[in-house]
């Protein structure tokens, strides 16, 4: 399976998932989240930045089913749900992540058709990697 390409901008995003956290960069002037990680706050221009614990609940503002022909490893467990994950409290933030049943669970461990735009989901992790449940 392929492993994120981590840049000293996200880096931070990654430690703290691998200990089970889920967390935004955040401007330390505006207090603004932004998502994916950078140097520039694009509201107020600080470079300036902290990270900030958010709930890991939201809510699926889009998502595909891949299938084969994929990548070997991919092709073995599709299909499987590929969520866009709008955050709760920070809406303009969407992550991508996996539908899984739970923490470690198969990617085709929930059957592709209780996937639904709106869905509510709650993060969990797997080696360092968030997924998406549905709540």
């Amino acid at each position: 399976m392929l492993s994120p390409v981590i840049d000293a901008d996200g880096a931070p995003f990654w430690k703290y998932a691998a200990r089970g956290e889920l967390r935004v960069q955040a401007c330390a002037d505006c207090g603004e989240p932004r998502f994916p990680p950078r140097p520039c706050c694009p509201h107020c221009r600080s470079f300036t930045s902290e990270w900030q614990p958010v709930s890991g609940r939201g809510r699926v503002w889009s998502y595909v089913v891949p299938h084969p022909p994929l990548l070997p490893d991919y092709a073995a467990q599709a299909p499987y749900g590929v969520l866009v994950v709008e955050l709760e409290e920070a809406p303009r933030i969407r992550l991508v992540g996996n539908l899984v049943s739970g923490a470690g669970a198969a990617l085709g461990s929930v059957d592709r058709e209780r996937v639904r735009i709106g869905a509510r989901v709650r993060v969990v992790f797997s080696d360092g990697l968030p997924q998406w449940v549905l709540a």
